[in-house]
């Protein structure tokens, strides 16, 4: 999320500036747990940092702990680190982009902590919002040409952190926060202080066995994160009982499908075929509830078998809607400013989940007794 950085970078720039449609869609949010402001990652490849601090920030905020605003290019940044030593290690055969999975955050909070926003922005070149083309060009040569020495010198990840100076500023040892003086490690402890045992990744495919651990085989998974597998059915369970319970979802899915409709702030698995719509003719037929698709497990398995279904996005599911005919969605926070969507907020039916779910992240406690007792089983 997202390996094709050119893509995003047209895809984000268009939809944001897409005039919102006029539709008849009248959504009831039945139940939303609380979040924070929406954020814009702009063009940058980092909605796997955005989607997963925002989870974050929303689990403080159930745990009854003050409002922080996340530095998400920390994470993004003590992430590339690794992911340059694991491509030099594996000789240049992982990816190495500026995508990444929702446990790369968790991982980051873990091993290095987590720093504020106002201490941490990583805008060190000269805009305001996120442009990630030079960076990401940059560090991808640097560790290329690593790679390709017969024996890489002991200097060469001084090197790349200096990239990574210049690019996102020098990373703070020790600042001050609210009057008090932190290091990322004790910020992460006493201000956050989430455990990241308590939290459980899922997925849903048939080439592996269901209630058992698999790593997640797409690119972006470059730190081989695992999750558990559960049959469809379940993993929308999991999903709507976390929510039912002021639990959030952190969730990795597909957005390239044009049943995605950002100016209609809907995604759906519409029945006609809209393969052969333009990008207008999308947006006006999906001005209100349409005909979906009753989706199956041999039809996400074949989706993600041809590459219909890919890594594409990171977001945030913190509601749970009905429409005017009583069809069901997720109420999901994206990462793409306010002006996406509504309000940065968009609906997505009970199908779109069920179809393009990659993976996603709960706390355990929101995963229902009788599915951690087949987990615990295998």
């Amino acid at each position: 999320m997202k390996k094709y950085f050119k893509f995003l970078v047209i895809f984000i720039t268009f939809i944001n500036f897409t005039a919102h449609a006029q539709t008849n869609f009248e959504f009831k949010l039945n139940s939303n747990v609380a979040t924070t402001s929406v954020k814009n990652q702009a063009s940058s490849g980092t909605c796997w940092s955005y989607s997963t601090l925002s989870f974050v920030e929303s689990e403080m905020l159930r745990l009854g702990k003050p409002e922080v605003d996340l530095s998400e290019m920390y994470v993004v940044r003590m992430s590339y680190i690794d992911k340059a030593k694991l491509y030099v290690k594996m000789h240049g055969t992982v990816n190495f982009s500026g995508g990444g999975a929702l446990q790369d955050a968790i991982n980051v909070m873990d091993n290095y902590g987590l720093v504020p926003q106002e201490v941490y922005a990583g805008l060190n070149y000269g805009t305001t919002l996120n442009d990630h083309s030079e960076l990401d060009a940059v560090l991808k040569a640097y560790v290329d040409v690593v790679i390709k020495s017969e024996k890489p010198t002991i200097a060469w990840i001084d090197g790349f952190i200096a990239l990574l100076d210049s690019y996102l500023g020098k990373c703070p040892e020790i600042f001050t926060y609210k009057g008090k003086e932190y290091t990322p490690r004790t910020f992460a402890d006493n201000v956050v202080g989430l455990k990241s045992s308590d939290y459980m990744y899922f997925s849903s495919y048939t080439h592996h066995n269901f209630y058992e651990q698999f790593i997640m085989e797409v690119p972006d998974n470059w730190s081989w994160g695992k999750v558990i597998n559960l049959p469809v059915n379940e993993m929308i369970s999991v999903m709507k009982n976390a929510i039912n319970n002021n639990y959030s979802v952190a969730w990795a899915s597909d957005v390239s499908e044009k049943g995605f409709s950002n100016a209609n702030a809907v995604a759906l698995v519409p029945s006609k075929d809209l393969s052969y719509f333009s990008r207008d003719e999308v947006k006006n037929h999906l001005v209100q509830p349409v005909e979906e698709l009753e989706i199956t497990q041999e039809m996400r398995q074949l989706a993600f078998e041809n590459y219909e279904t890919t890594d594409d996005h990171g977001m945030h599911i913190v509601g749970l809607a009905t429409d005017k005919n009583q069809n069901e969605y997720f109420y999901v926070k994206n990462s793409w400013g306010e002006n996406a969507g509504i309000k940065g907020y968009f609906y997505a039916s009970d199908n779109f989940v069920a179809y393009k779910t990659m993976s996603f992240m709960v706390h355990k406690n929101a995963v229902p007794s009788e599915i951690l007792k087949k987990i615990n089983r295998n």
